[in-house]
């Protein structure tokens, strides 16, 4: 019997309603998305009536690889058979197999690795080593940016999702994302000296596919060197190919103190995050080996599903596809700049990290909306709503992008067409 399509969908949403979310619920009845995921395979999702879409939303990175990736299906089916979660109290031959891997594929000698469960906790052990080694309590983040919404996490993000839960961790302080004179001034001074670390997302997908002068992050770096902060990259969504290197800091040139990844790792099949940090921060977890753990943080099954992930990014040629792809997308986002200039601002874009910045914050949840409509899943930066982010697999054919584009061009002609009817 399948799993999927058991109850009608209105049942489903009541069901979710009851016992999950009613809030959820309600927010997308009222908005008129009743779109439940079905069936999913590759590049493409259907919804319990069988509308299909192109997934140009991919949970900020999950499916990378796409949906049921079958090499990652199959590795964890293997793993299963052999392997469960393991003990994260004990030396594990998985965890240490795929860290070295993470390690190989790192900039500098980020060559340790903390792994968890969620992108949250990655971020809440970063930030716990920088404070933990360098004893300073100072955390510098953007505004307007997004790192999670556990503990520390929590803290670096913006307001609308920390501020019910005031009073919060001290030591908090943001600053305009690329604003290397606003960073600097933060770190001036005696409150320099206070500095811990410093967190950025490589491109800040919430605050809108938010794309940084292309000095910033050697900026960033030679900042944080001077005042002897630590960096702190977070590549939760960047990372494992999105911007057409294995890592979007690398496309920058600068190797970070610690770089946090998560949902790609998974490949969308078995959850597991990874904290990586530089050897010379080591001498704080040697002292303190049990100080931090995380009971499922890289399950053994997972490990090898991981693995697996690591071993279709390094294949010949993967990378040069999201380039080319990359390619085609710039190209066409022209054309469509072209075609709707008043309402289409700006395309913003490094490697398949897009997003399509409109003329008002109603043009995002229109062209979320339009989306459903054209056959295409995407979804606007909550932080800034006059972008629509686009997301799409890294395996997506051109084919497949094509599709996406001429998709888009509808969509943009639908909102113009709502905007002009308000």
């Amino acid at each position: 019997m399948s799993l999927i399509g058991r109850d009608p969908r209105e049942v489903v949403f009541e069901r979710f309603a009851r016992h999950v979310s009613s809030g959820k619920a309600k927010f997308f009845r009222e908005v008129g998305i009743d779109f439940v995921f079905g069936r999913r395979e590759g590049v493409y999702v259907w919804d319990l009536d069988g509308n299909r879409l192109i997934n140009c939303h991919c949970n900020g990175g999950v499916f990378n690889l796409g949906h049921r990736n079958p090499r990652v299906v199959a590795a964890l089916k293997r793993a299963v058979e052999e392997l469960d979660i393991g003990n994260h109290h004990l030396v594990s031959e998985h965890r240490a197999l795929l860290a070295e891997r993470l390690a190989s594929l790192c900039p500098g000698d980020l060559n340790r690795v903390v792994f968890g469960v969620g992108g949250g906790e990655a971020v809440d052990t970063a930030i716990k080593l920088a404070r933990g080694y360098t004893r300073r309590p100072g955390i510098i983040s953007a505004s307007g940016g997004y790192h999670g919404h556990t503990g520390f996490a929590l803290a670096t993000g913006d307001a609308k999702y920390s501020a019910p839960f005031a009073p919060l961790p001290q030591g908090f302080t943001q600053v305009p994302f690329g604003d290397l004179e606003a960073l600097e001034e933060a770190m001036g001074g005696g409150a320099g000296e206070e500095t811990a670390a410093v967190i950025f997302e490589t491109i800040p997908a919430t605050l809108g596919i938010a794309i940084p002068p292309e000095d910033f992050y050697a900026g960033v770096r030679e900042l944080c060197d001077r005042r002897g902060a630590l960096m702190i990259i977070d590549e939760v969504q960047t990372g494992l190919g999105r911007c057409g290197a294995v890592w979007g800091i690398d496309t920058y040139g600068v190797a970070p103190d610690i770089l946090v990844t998560a949902k790609g790792l998974s490949g969308g099949i078995y959850p597991i995050t990874a904290t990586v940090y530089s050897d010379r921060l080591d001498a704080f977890f040697q002292e303190n080996p049990f100080i931090h753990v995380s009971t499922f943080g890289g399950a053994e099954v997972g490990c090898y599903a991981a693995l697996e992930v690591l071993d279709i990014l390094e294949e010949e040629g993967f990378l040069a596809h999201v380039r080319e792809t990359a390619a085609l997308f710039e190209g066409g986002f022209r054309e469509l700049r072209d075609r709707h200039p008043e309402i289409l601002v700006e395309a913003r874009q490094r490697g398949l990290m897009m997003g399509l910045k409109m003329v008002n914050d109603f043009c995002g949840p229109l062209m979320t909306l339009a989306g459903f409509r054209h056959g295409v899943l995407t979804i606007y930066a909550n932080n800034d709503p006059s972008v629509s982010q686009i997301l799409p697999p890294l395996i997506i054919e051109e084919d497949q992008a094509r599709q996406v584009l001429e998709a888009l061009d509808a969509m943009l002609s639908e909102v113009k067409k709502s905007l002009e009817g308000a």
